[in-house]
């Protein structure tokens, strides 16, 4: 069974599998292509990344590929605990600019389904964390983009003032939401 909530973005969708456990620990069914198109999530994932975040304060993008290599993500976390954040990129979407931030472990076994026309990123919880996600489409450098993380326009709440957030060089110089060239309509 695979429970499906909605959220305020159109697309965007929490996960839960359901965990059978007993004294030893707990199994679950985290990916079924035939469960998922029963709730409607026909997406054909074509690859996986893992990240292993050390530190609490990590922050991660906010990522996204640009068509013909636009993706969407599956994302869960194997240890620890992150604040998972998307955001609208969509120009013409009436939801265009608003995010909305989810909480995921290893302990609740939540994923977030982020569609293509998103911007993806996450702040570490606890050290050690690391996250896998599915994508739809491959890997293309020339169309690796990002959006800032810490744009005031976004108004986004990270768990992490932004002295503190620990940043790749690339992740410190994204444009911000204005700045941002149209790239899905």
């Amino acid at each position: 069974m695979l429970t499906v909530e909605p959220t305020d973005l159109p697309g965007v969708k929490v996960l839960t599998p359901q965990r059978f456990g007993d004294e030893r620990g707990h199994f679950s069914e985290v990916y079924n292509r035939q469960r998922f198109a029963e709730v409607g999530i026909t997406l054909d994932f074509v690859q996986d990344n893992q990240s292993l975040s050390a530190e609490v304060g990590i922050v991660r993008g906010l990522h996204f590929q640009s068509p013909p290599f636009a993706q969407a993500k599956l994302v869960r976390v194997l240890r620890g605990r992150i604040l998972d954040v998307v955001v609208d990129i969509r120009r013409s979407s009436p939801t265009f600019g608003r995010h909305i931030a989810i909480e995921l472990s290893a302990q609740d076994g939540r994923q977030l389904l982020v569609p293509i026309g998103f911007a993806h990123g996450f702040c570490t919880l606890e050290p050690s964390t690391e996250v896998i996600y599915k994508v739809s489409n491959y890997y293309s450098k020339a169309h690796d983009h990002g959006l800032s993380w810490d744009d005031p326009a976004l108004g986004i709440t990270w768990p992490v003032e932004p002295r503190r957030a620990i940043l790749s060089d690339k992740d410190r110089h994204h444009p911000r939401l204005a700045d941002l060239p149209t790239y899905f309509d």
